[in-house]
Formats: structure tokens, sequence, C-alpha cells
């Protein structure tokens, strides 16, 4: 994996940024500059001021991204959306992206001609572990996750989530796909891949899954349907930076 700075994607690259929720003042004023009135009134949405600001400084690090990608104002950028809310390019650019956030850190994954999806999950003790994995996840894999030492299990636990909600945001059906009706591979050392989707194998090998390693004491990963892309994951982002690139 590449760790070179670009804003061009080239045949089947896959490229993921990540980059703080949290920002100056002026770093979230130039933000909300840019947004158009659908995301505003989203923004006004939020009572608290952080949930606020996490929000605009998402959108807008979304835009100026994409911006860089396309040539173009991040202003003049405009999204439609899928049946379960799924943001797309409105124009036919071929780049197709996804986003998320946990904590205080979002991560944006872009590529090419196919559907993605990335998650991030701040890792963090859950007193309801085994009751959330007993009810959301494969009996193997939440079997398997509860068999680990106490050490491992957080890391196994969120690396697990994170490989499941990267596949449904690519599919974009969200939680309208059962998180038990596939099964992933699940400790943090063992590659991520699909064992079986909808309890079958074959269909599992159209689909690729990736970890990204994108910030201490948080679990991400990715997914597409197609064979293994290159994977270029760059360092976190400073916002000030972004908005400064020429």
């Amino acid at each position: 994996m590449r760790a070179i700075f670009s804003f061009e994607l080239w045949g089947n690259e896959i490229h993921t940024w990540a980059f703080p929720t949290k920002a100056s003042n002026d770093v979230v004023a130039t933000f909300e500059r840019v947004l158009v009135t659908e995301e505003t009134d989203r923004a006004s949405r939020f009572h608290f001021r952080h949930l606020y600001e996490s929000f605009v400084i998402a959108r807008g690090a979304l835009r100026f991204l994409l911006g860089r990608y396309l040539n173009c104002s991040p202003a003049e950028l405009r999204f439609i959306y899928g049946w379960r809310g799924k943001p797309a390019l409105a124009s036919a650019s071929g780049i197709q992206f996804n986003m998320t956030h946990s904590g205080n850190l979002a991560v944006i994954a872009l590529t090419l001609g196919r559907e993605i999806g990335v998650d991030v999950e701040q890792i963090r003790p859950l007193s309801d572990m085994q009751h959330i994995a007993d009810r959301f996840f494969c009996p193997e894999e939440a079997s398997e996750i509860m068999s680990l030492p106490q050490t491992e299990r957080d890391r196994a636990f969120f690396c697990c989530w994170t490989r499941k909600e990267a596949y449904i945001k690519a599919t974009g059906d969200g939680l309208s796909t059962p998180l038990n009706n596939f099964r992933v591979t699940v400790r943090p050392n063992i590659p991520a891949r699909f064992v079986h989707l909808e309890h079958n194998s074959n269909a599992a090998k159209a689909w690729t899954l990736h970890d990204i390693q994108v910030a201490a004491r948080y679990a991400a990963a990715l997914a597409y349907r197609d064979a293994q892309r290159p994977l270029s994951v760059f360092p976190v982002v400073d916002l000030a930076d972004l908005i400064a690139i020429p």
C-alpha cells in the first residue's frame, strides 16, 4: 500500500483518507460556506454544537476532497441518494465513494466504477458485548470472539463489526441486510475476507474485503465487489491543509 498523496485515480485504484471531526472555528466556517441548503438544514437539526460541527466538518471535507479529484469548486458538487440514503455524485465522473465516522475520526474511500463501502469504529470496552454479538453476528463469529482472551476481544469484535458494516454500506442496503446473514473472518491477525454471503461460499468469492489501518485504537474496513484492487491508505489529513491545497 502506497502512502504518496495523490488526487488522481488510475484504473482500479482505491484511495482512503482519514481526517479528524474536530477543527478550528475558521475551518468550520469555511466548510459551512460550501454546503448546500439541504446539508445546512440537516446540520441545523443537531441540538448539540459538537454534533453540528462534526456533521459540517464531515460534509465539508468530503466536498473539498472530491473537489480536488474532480478539479472543481467544492460548492459546485451535487449529490444524489440511494433508497437507503447512500450518497453518490450526480455527475457522470465515474468516481464512487463512501464515508464513515466514529469517535473523533472520519474516513473516506474512493475508487472508479465500483460501489464501495467503508466503516470505522473506535475500539472501546462494551459491557454487553456478548449480547450484541449473539444478536447481530453469526453464531460462529460470536463464539469465536467470546472465546478469545479479554485482551484481544475488543479489537476482534470491532474488526468483525467494521467488516460487516463495510459490506452493507457497499451494497447500499443498510441494516435491511441482517448482519448475521453473511459471515466474515473476525480475528485481527487473520486477513479480512468473506466466509459466505447468504450461506453461499461461492458468492463470497466475488467480493473483496480489506482491513485498513487509520489510527491507533480504531478498527476500519472496506468492501467492494471485484478482484483485489491496488489500495493507497493516506495518513490522517490536517483539515486546514486540505483547504489550502491549490
